[in-house]
């Protein structure tokens, strides 16, 4: 973990060009910090205690490595250690892109030294991984019940040492929502045993209730949910002194006067002193499901999460707090996004859309040479957009208003016939700007757009196009939120240079939109149609984001 850390130190320090890590900082500097905490697509976050701070998880569905594993000394400020799974499971079947599938909303616990994480697969069933070192090597994953439609699973040990698990149905494979159930487990946590019981039923105002997590405070059994549906909905919090229930329910956040919509699904923390935080997401269209802190009050024994503005005893999100007292100040850290490719390792917040097949050898980090190599690997002749293509290098957008820049030599082959690479940002609209080879031989710039890509049997269209007589360029996108209330509109310009300092305007801006479950994302790709011996090229010298 400290040399992971020092990697990331030093690659921040050899960005000198002035520009932040990344476009968003929580941390206010006078002892406050803003909501979001993450500006980032972290969806269905769950946060544990840990030996050393605190450690975060969220969903990965298709993306691979899968799992995201983040740390934290005060809450506010965190850092990506790595992923506990560094293929989604099972292997095979996501060595082609499953959009929306995967990883479900996973919980992380630490039980008797170790570091646990559950999640549902809606496909095949619940899973585990465990280790003792969250930054280290995860154990491979355990098939703890096989089966459609079992999702949002969350442990829990009692004091009496059993073992029990909750978790919620995906209607989509189950045919059935809307309930949260319960089944006790063995010791070591790998088979659900004994029957399960239906905990509670939301289909009386609660629809689409899901995402339980479970704890034991103030005398109570707890089971925290959230229900309504992710851009409208609320958190229920319920209590009863059987683990068994019946359970008593209340709800403990809602959006209420505040601009925050959909405040709910996350995970209960308490500091050292006694203090109770939230963590939950909020949903923001293209960029995704973004993280935000609130404290945690208690009122006869009922917890009110963010601030009661309204005396209802229903919490609303905060925009501005004070930072969490773990006995100690933090300096801000802000989520690394830029990479040098300086070392053999790129950066933990690059992901494959999915599984890596080793007979595919879709590009390499370079040995200290500094810079990534990007292969044109020939996808089907089907294949005719980006839209199942597994070898896209992408990462989450990194905030609200940012510039990301890369650099880049395109060494083509002229018998790799179509061959293109450039930088995209891809959703269900998505659009790049990229430097082709043609089938005669020429190189040109091009943007092109795609629209509605899940569903539309279209190809690209060709939005601009020059020819250029150079292999060297830099791409630019521009993001920009334009509305920062519902529906939190965007819009992305591209820009091109081919000196590095003179950035020209290329293509027509468009509007980014969300993936299938995630949010928008930022990267590199490279792609041909021929298949050869040799393919085509980039090697990409760095990629780098400041805010705007």
């Amino acid at each position: 973990m400290r040399l992971k850390r020092l990697l990331m130190s030093l690659g921040l320090t050899i960005y000198f060009l002035g520009v932040n890590a990344q476009g968003w900082n929580a941390d206010v500097g006078n002892g406050k910090y803003k909501n979001p905490i993450l500006h980032v697509d972290y969806s269905d976050p769950d946060v544990c205690a840990g030996k050393e701070g605190y450690y975060m998880t969220a969903s990965s569905f298709n993306s691979s490595p899968g799992l995201p594993i983040l740390h934290s000394n005060d809450l506010v400020n965190w850092e990506l250690i790595g992923y506990a799974l560094q293929n989604q499971a099972p292997v095979e079947h996501f060595r082609t892109v499953r959009h929306g599938d995967g990883v479900w909303a996973p919980s992380i616990r630490y039980h008797n030294g170790e570091y646990y994480i559950y999640w549902g697969n809606p496909d095949f069933g619940i899973y585990m991984v465990k280790t003792k070192d969250p930054a280290g090597i995860w154990e491979e994953p355990v098939l703890v019940k096989e089966g459609k439609g079992y999702i949002d699973t969350c442990p829990f040990w009692d004091k009496d040492g059993k073992a029990y698990l909750s978790y919620a149905f995906a209607g989509s494979r189950a045919s059935v929502k809307t309930i949260l159930m319960l089944s006790e487990m063995n010791s070591d946590g790998t088979e659900l045993i004994g029957n399960p019981a239906m905990v509670f039923d939301g289909h009386n105002g609660h629809t689409t209730v899901e995402g339980s997590k479970m704890y034991y405070l103030k005398g109570y059994y707890w089971i925290m949910a959230p229900a309504g549906g992710v851009k409208t909905g609320w958190q229920l919090a319920m209590r009863s002194k059987n683990i068994w229930g019946p359970y008593e329910s209340k709800v403990v956040l809602q959006q209420g006067d505040t601009a925050i919509n959909g405040p709910h699904q996350g995970g209960y923390v308490e500091t050292p002193n006694g203090d109770g935080w939230f963590i939950h997401f909020q949903d923001r269209w293209a960029f995704g499901r973004i993280v935000h802190l609130e404290p945690v009050n208690w009122k006869e024994d009922w917890p009110i999460i963010g601030l009661d503005t309204n005396h209802d005893g229903i919490g609303e999100p905060v925009s501005e707090w004070k930072k969490p007292n773990v006995g100690k100040s933090y300096p801000a850290t802000p989520l690394v996004s830029s990479d040098e490719f300086n070392n053999h390792q790129y950066g933990l917040q690059w992901q494959w859309q999915a599984n890596q097949n080793p007979n595919e050898q879709w590009g390499w980090q370079s040995a200290n040479l500094g810079y990534l190599r990007l292969n044109c690997i020939p996808r089907p002749e089907e294949m005719k957009t980006m839209w199942m293509m597994p070898n896209l290098f992408l990462q989450k957008f990194p905030g609200a208003n940012f510039t990301a820049t890369t650099k880049l030599t395109f060494e083509n082959n002229p018998d790799a016939k179509e061959c293109s690479t450039g930088l995209i940002v891809f959703g269900e609209d998505y659009s790049y700007i990229a430097i082709e080879q043609s089938e005669s031989g020429d190189l040109k710039l091009v943007q092109r757009l795609m629209k509605e890509a899940r569903t539309s049997k279209e190809s690209e269209v060709e939005i601009a196009s020059i020819g250029i007589d150079q292999k060297t360029v830099y791409f630019r996108a521009k993001v920009e939120m334009i509305q920062n209330v519902e529906p939190y509109d965007a819009k992305v310009t591209f820009y091109y240079s081919t000196n590095g300092k003179v950035f020209k305007e290329f293509g027509t801006p468009f509007k980014p939109s969300a993936g299938r479950w995630v949010g928008a994302k930022i990267g590199m790709f490279a792609t041909g149609t021929t298949s050869i011996s040799d393919s085509s090229y980039a090697d990409y010298d760095w990629f780098r984001v400041n805010e705007n």
